[in-house]
């Protein structure tokens, strides 16, 4: 059981870095261009398209990615009390 609980640890805490990596490639290339963009980009757009279609519309503001990381770290407190 405790093997599995790391691989669930790892798996969230990683999904967890590459939003973030999202989050802050947005500032630097907000159309996502270059290839670590499109990378990230084409890892995290299959979790926040539905997010994003579920949120109202906030204008340029995409809560989408803060809604996504609230939620893996929740996830991540459940895995730690299991």
């Amino acid at each position: 059981m405790g093997f599995v609980v790391l691989i669930l640890q790892s798996l969230v805490v990683t999904a967890w870095l590459v939003v973030l990596g999202r989050v802050l490639m947005s500032w630097i290339d907000p159309r996502f261009e270059k290839p670590l963009g499109q990378f990230l980009y084409s890892l995290t757009e299959p979790f926040l398209a539905p997010i994003r279609n579920i949120l109202p519309s906030t204008g340029m503001f995409d809560f989408s990615p803060l809604i996504l990381l609230l939620g893996l770290g929740l996830l991540m407190r459940v895995i730690l009390l299991a």
